[in-house]
């Protein structure tokens, strides 16, 4: 889970409820078999043989991994900075996370100076993968390990970690899916020439790309170009919350020494989308024959609701989707930005040349999003009065996200901030479906968060966990099943990791991390031995709910 944009707080729509007793299951449901029993003697007995039967095979239905389409992908992930440590061993420079995190500004003044330190415990974290039985490991390499100074020299240590990582998951039968950026930036070049608000950063990123694409596109055959890029410009360019804190008055949950959130989050998106559409090209033109890779981008993908029927919110919820999954889609497909931003941003929204576009039309074998919640919003057409708007007041909408409060750095964290929604993941995928000509999807990250327990211990208990997994790899089927291009699902996250401005407050690991203890150990967890079970051909579970909400 990221955070994102901060909103005018409305109340949350009314919470649901946990799932009834057994007991309260029987006295509502409409066919048992004590009631079939009953309306025995005023129904024929084919009528009753058939009932019976609906209800037997109702009871009887489960779901298995075989139930997916052959080659369907399962596994899970992590990223660099999160899970590697060792940030200033063996070559490495500093990333602007590293500086964000060393000013004090996460939660706890935590870092991923050590994190989970799987630099040294790679071998080891690789056999509690095979040993679960995923298919693949979605990791990213570190700009600044592999190439320290942003651009120029090699890191040969940073080759060798790499080469070594991919080399031991290929040797275990796991496939590799790389992410070549995902928000490590090199404080290097955003010291240089402030980061990706320059151009200079496209030309960079590539060269750093292809450094990836030579040294190991022999061994991988899924590359991300770029991780959530339409929420690192809102958090980094616009609130400030996230490096390198960059925003202005009055948009800015925290102060800001300098920005301007009214035009820098476009500029940045914009980059981020010619950077990725750069090193894809190249990709195709250069490595794709001889290597025979895939390569596409990832986006966080929250899904946007109305929080009420009204036309107003109706709208203000179709508005939303497109700032947010369309400020990337839309171009990606369509070849602009959405309508409805072309109209609200104006002019501070820039536009594609005629050589941009053909790179950028259809630049993706495959689009990973990152979904995790649905978002309940209300119209506030109010905003676009406002003389000087940020990427919400050009949204034109309002709406209350319950771990995102301003002016608190920990952003009202609580036990229950996250709900299982699966219903949402089934209406992103048909979205995509029917808007933007049903890519290929993977959902690279999904998973259910804890909230650390200092006096639990290491306390392997997370069967909400293992419920809400349940509920969402239900969904993508059922998605599969109606016409979606799903063809992959990867949970959130492999170990526990250092969760951004959330620290080692927040948890997401199949396996739990003793991050108090000199040698990191790691824990398996119920979800662990659930998801273990499901991927060794265990029943997904005997009675489904797809549409119930499973909290901790």
């Amino acid at each position: 889970a990221r955070p994102g944009p901060a909103a005018t707080p409305e109340p949350k729509p009314t919470r649901r409820e946990k799932p009834p007793s057994p007991a309260r299951q029987q006295r509502e449901r409409p066919w048992t078999e004590r009631s079939m029993m009953a309306a025995a003697k005023a129904l024929p007995s084919l009528v009753l043989v058939l009932l019976l039967a609906v209800a037997s095979q109702e009871a009887a239905a489960t779901i298995t991994k075989r139930d997916f389409p052959p080659g369907f992908i399962f596994g899970t992930g992590s990223s660099a900075y999160q899970i590697e440590g060792a940030v200033a061993e063996d070559g490495r420079k500093p990333s602007i996370w590293d500086t964000f995190t060393h000013s004090g500004h996460s939660v706890d003044g935590a870092t991923a100076d050590v994190t989970a330190d799987q630099y040294h415990k790679y071998k080891e974290d690789v056999k509690l993968l095979s040993d679960m039985g995923v298919d693949a490991y979605r990791f990213s390499i570190a700009w600044p390990r592999l190439i320290p100074d942003g651009r120029g020299a090699v890191n040969p240590k940073g080759l060798e970690y790499y080469n070594n990582l991919i080399d031991e998951l290929l040797a275990h039968g796991i496939q590799p899916h790389v992410t070549i950026y995902h928000f490590d930036f090199p404080q290097a070049l955003q010291d240089e020439y402030n980061g990706m608000l320059s151009r200079k950063f496209i030309d960079d990123y590539t060269a750093y790309a292809e450094v990836c694409f030579k040294n190991f596109g022999d061994r991988v055959k899924y590359w991300s170009t770029v991780n959530e890029p339409n929420i690192e410009p809102i958090g980094g360019y616009d609130q400030g919350i996230l490096p390198p804190r960059r925003c202005s008055f009055p948009f800015g949950v925290l102060s800001c020494d300098n920005g301007n959130s009214t035009t820098e989050p476009y500029i940045v998106a914009h980059h981020l989308l010619l950077a990725h559409a750069s090193a894809a090209s190249l990709y195709k033109e250069k490595y794709q024959a001889k290597q025979g890779g895939n390569i596409g981008l990832t986006l966080l993908g929250w899904w946007y609701e109305p929080a009420t029927q009204t036309p107003e919110d109706i709208a203000a919820a179709e508005r939303m989707n497109d700032f947010h999954i369309g400020w990337y889609m839309h171009p990606l497909v369509h070849g602009d930005y959405p309508p409805v931003m072309r109209k609200n941003v104006g002019s501070r929204l820039p536009s594609f040349t005629d050589e941009e576009l053909k790179r950028l039309l259809g630049s993706f074998d495959f689009v990973g999003f990152n979904h995790y919640i649905a978002v309940y919003v209300k119209a506030d057409l109010s905003k676009l009065d406002d003389e000087l708007r940020d990427y919400m007041g050009d949204a034109a909408v309002k709406y209350d996200m319950p771990f995102l409060k301003k002016n608190q750095l920990l952003f009202g964290l609580k036990s229950d901030f996250m709900t299982s929604t699966p219903w949402a993941l089934k209406k992103m995928l048909e979205h995509l479906q029917l808007k933007y000509k049903n890519p290929i999807v993977m959902i690279h990250e999904n998973g259910a968060a804890s909230i650390a327990d200092p006096s639990a211990g290491n306390a392997p208990d997370d069967e909400f966990r293992s419920q809400y997994l349940q509920d969402y790899i239900e969904a993508t089927l059922e998605s599969s099943r109606n016409g979606s291009n799903v063809q992959g699902y990867f949970v959130w996250s492999f170990l526990d990791v250092f969760e951004y401005l959330f620290g080692y407050r927040m948890g997401f690991g199949l396996y739990g991390v003793d991050f108090n203890s000199e040698e990191r150990t790691r824990y398996q967890r119920h979800s662990a031995k659930w998801f273990t079970g499901f991927l060794r051909g265990g029943e997904l579970r005997p009675v489904a709910l797809p549409g119930q909400a499973y909290s901790q």
